[in-house]
């Protein structure tokens, strides 16, 4: 019997992925636990392992495909002694109870586990059900309901390509407002082109008999078009071709719709305050000097380097064991009280910026937490790092000092309830016994959840942070 292989779901909320590269092909044989893709999430490519043996009979998705819903079907592979050609032909029909290898069976109520002709799967023009494109899974029944008067769909599913669909997605065009000229009525680019310059309404439909009912056009129509007449309101601002349009990756948008819903849903209060940081820089340069050098492939070196950003984590880290309550979650069920500090580092990366995870903070050593963040940021760059690495945690910092800037304020990223945002370290003229001399200050901000920390405790764990920062010793011990 034919395996289906399946989309993974490589993070508990994952909906979908980009399946970026095939490293089989047809007629390879696959054994369990070698690596046959590579699936591209928001913001980390991921490897993707056998979970069965076999011969792959048929890749249902190629590389390249954006959007593939979890648990689609990607690929087929035929079992031992079974005839390739069949499996191919048979497989993707399988039920929960056929599937072998471990593999989650696809959603039937989802397109995205439909499979395509073999005309289709060459042509990614022709692809038009939501597997293969970038469709939003959660405007699906809509998009179906507006469709069907659509020349381009059958059954109550749009038929488009892929490109058509991130066109229209871009634009806020309903895909069901626009008459397809492509093969068998599939909406193409230079439909959506069209429906750009006519402003995103369909062409006017051949009457119907008197007696025919016309439903009401659903209120959800109308914010796709609010959202191109506002794009299009911009775009007459600037003179055609002064600018490039850049269309927004997966990263991009992720970051912008949970900015908003942070800002949105966070009752966001600030806290600043200013960290003499002269002992904390005499004292990075004590354990750099006597970090021991080890022998590595490249030559000798350090065991380990210190940077002001690994003992600012260390010294959050120990802030929130110090204020135990602040280290929280906010859930309309109730508050979430962390035993550990996990925070939260802001890397930023080509397209966007992401925030893999201390783990333990508190109970790491600067030496331990100035390699791991190394690696994570090594990885980051690469869009390497699991999900588990980047998810979650209880807080986060965010330093922009190394590129001059003095202060800050930075966004709660939820299911946080604080974010530390860090100036750059400068000398500055302070008093101390009335008399006036020069210290390295750090500036640094506290941007707090209200719901979760009110003021006194927000104020009590920037406070912790500063001692902490002041008399960097206590972290050694």
């Amino acid at each position: 019997m034919p395996i289906n292989v399946t989309m993974p779901a490589l993070s508990p909320t994952m909906e979908e992925g980009n399946l970026a590269k095939w490293l089989v092909k047809e007629g390879d044989t696959v054994s369990a636990g070698d690596i046959i893709a590579e699936i591209e999430t928001d913001k980390a490519t991921m490897e993707v392992e056998a979970v069965d043996e076999g011969k792959l009979a048929k890749i249902v998705v190629p590389a390249g495909t954006e959007g593939v819903k979890v648990n689609a079907v990607i690929a087929i592979l035929a079992a031992e002694g079974e005839d390739v050609s069949q499996a191919a032909e048979g497989g993707g029909k399988a039920s929960a109870g056929d599937d072998k290898g471990g593999a989650m069976a696809p959603d039937p109520k989802a397109d995205a586990a439909k499979t395509v002709s073999k005309e289709e799967a060459k042509d990614p023009e022709m692809r038009g059900d939501s597997r293969t494109s970038g469709g939003d899974p959660k405007n699906g029944a809509a998009s179906s309901k507006a469709g069907s008067a659509s020349s381009g769909e059958k059954g109550g599913r749009i038929f488009a390509s892929p490109l058509a669909r991130r066109l229209a997605k871009d634009a806020g065009i309903e895909l069901g407002a626009v008459d397809g000229s492509g093969p068998h009525g599939r909406v193409v680019k230079a439909d959506i082109e069209a429906a750009k310059k006519d402003g995103g309404a369909k062409k006017a439909a051949p009457e119907k008999p008197a007696d025919a009912k016309k439903p009401e056009a659903a209120p959800a129509a109308a914010a796709p078009m609010a959202k191109a007449a506002s794009d299009e309101s911009i775009l007459k601002l600037f003179p055609e071709g002064s600018y490039e349009k850049i269309l927004h990756d997966g990263m991009r948008k992720t970051i912008a719709k949970r900015l908003v819903e942070a800002k949105q849903t966070v009752p966001h209060f600030y806290l600043t305050l200013d960290c003499e940081i002269d002992a904390l820089l005499a004292l990075r340069k004590q354990l750099n000097d006597a970090s021991p050098m080890i022998k590595t492939d490249a030559g000798d070196k350090p065991a380990y380097k210190l940077s002001v950003n690994d003992m600012i984590i260390k010294a959050h880290a120990l802030a929130l064991k110090a204020v135990p309550m602040a280290n929280a979650s906010w859930t309309e069920g109730g508050m979430l009280i962390h035993k550990h500090a996990d925070v939260g580092v802001a890397v930023s990366i080509e397209g966007g910026l992401i925030t893999p995870i201390i783990r333990r903070a508190e109970e790491k050593t600067l030496s331990t937490i100035s390699n791991e963040m190394k690696d994570l940021a090594r990885r980051a760059r690469s869009r390497k790092l699991k999900p588990d690495e980047y998810q979650g945690g209880t807080s986060a910092v965010s330093n922009l000092g190394m590129f001059g800037i003095k202060d800050f304020s930075a966004v709660i990223n939820p299911p946080h309830a604080t974010i530390l945002a860090v100036g750059s370290g400068d000398q500055r003229a302070v008093v101390k016994a009335g008399a006036v001399t020069v210290a390295t200050v750090m500036t640094v901000t506290l941007s707090t959840d209200h719901r979760a920390v009110d003021g006194v405790l927000g104020a009590e764990l920037i406070a912790a942070f500063k001692n902490f920062i002041e008399n960097p010793m206590s972290m050694l011990v």
